[in-house]
């Protein structure tokens, strides 16, 4: 699940993909998208792995691109934004990167620390990209449509749809705006619209903006999940022990990791939810999307699993943790045999029964 992290330039983009990943922050000036692996924080795991003794963790994790800072304020700049936002078709989610601190040590893009102003900048130039896309897609259906072809009635109603696509954005309306059901979604779905795709979005606040609210100017008809978070700070927590970053924390009175909130935003955007296999082996979290079946996220785990599945042998972890262990579950009558249409649910342990 690739997920690019956006910003304008010195919106302290890096910085908030070191403090999730680890990663150091790039040399200013990098010119390359860079990759990194960001684990999902899950406490359930953490205590399964202590309960089970389970020699291995292993967390879910999401792909994060940290794309070069845009700049919209001369051609050259427009000109290798355009490049970066066309390698962002492949990514499922975008998280825009909002600065709202300030620093004198970091002049902001624009002369000024504007967050309404950078946000609105960001939609403009995902809609123009998308419009792009549109219009030329537009011209070559109505080109094609002269012709007879097999695919003419599918190409009439995906011109239809193109039509009203275009419209959408020429009112300033994001193309998930258009797109209701599956079937226009899978009409357009190998085109890689920008604004179809699910965002977050990342205000980065300063250390004295912490317990604030930071108005961007979104409506409260805006759905768009909104994370504020300090990432210099958060940088500087990932390098602290356990200890260390307790007591940080408990300086700065910050309750809540903003990186854990962060993160676990991202993963609810991408539809994401997890279920869980442990044992003194390992105990880890699958990422599935929300809805799926238990036969396909026994495929997760393993091809012959799905094609032997038997029966998937289910408790849910909220349950295991009130009632201790799986013997008292089992007397309440709490462990489940379920077929291959269950619907898993977050937070299910799961063991496969399978036959191969």
């Amino acid at each position: 699940m690739k997920t690019a992290v956006i910003g304008l330039l010195q919106s302290g983009k890096s910085t908030l993909v070191s403090a999730i990943s680890g990663r150091e922050v790039p040399p200013m000036g990098t010119t390359v998208i860079e990759e990194a692996v960001v684990p999902v924080p899950d406490e359930r795991l953490d205590w399964l792995t202590e309960k089970y003794s389970s020699k291995k963790t292993v967390h879910a994790a999401i792909d994060c691109l940290d794309v070069p800072g845009f700049n919209f304020a001369d051609e050259y700049g427009r000109a290798a934004a355009r490049r970066y936002i066309q390698q962002l078709r492949t990514a499922e989610l975008l998280v825009l990167v909002i600065r709202a601190f300030g620093d004198p040590s970091i002049p902001p893009y624009g002369g000024s620390v504007d967050p309404e102003r950078d946000l609105e900048d960001l939609k403009t130039e995902l809609l123009l990209a998308d419009l792009e896309l549109v219009t030329t897609r537009i011209d070559n259906l109505q080109k094609q449509l002269k012709k007879p072809t097999k695919t003419q009635s599918k190409d009439k109603a995906e011109l239809e749809l193109q039509l009203k696509l275009q419209a959408a954005i020429e009112a300033e309306k994001p193309i998930s705006s258009v797109v209701e059901t599956e079937a226009q979604r899978e009409l357009v779905k190998s085109l890689g619209f920008l604004t179809l795709r699910p965002w977050v979005i990342a205000v980065n606040i300063g250390e004295e903006q912490i317990g604030e609210n930071i108005d961007i100017g979104l409506s409260d008809a805006d759905r768009t999940p909104v994370v504020q978070i300090c990432a210099k700070i958060e940088q500087e927590l990932a390098q602290l022990d356990e200890e260390s970053r307790t007591e940080f924390m408990a300086d700065l009175s910050i309750t809540e990791s903003g990186t854990k909130k962060f993160v676990t935003s991202c993963y609810v955007a991408l539809g994401l939810i997890s279920f869980l296999t442990t044992g003194p082996d390992e105990s880890r979290a699958w990422p599935i999307k929300n809805g799926t079946k238990a036969l396909d996220a026994a495929g997760k785990i393993h091809s012959d699993i799905k094609r032997g599945f038997i029966r998937a042998e289910t408790m849910a972890y909220s349950e295991l943790k009130e009632l201790g262990d799986e013997k008292a579950l089992k007397a309440a009558g709490k462990i489940r045999l379920e077929g291959k249409e269950y619907i898993v649910q977050d937070g299910d342990i799961i063991d496969f029964r399978f036959n191969v």
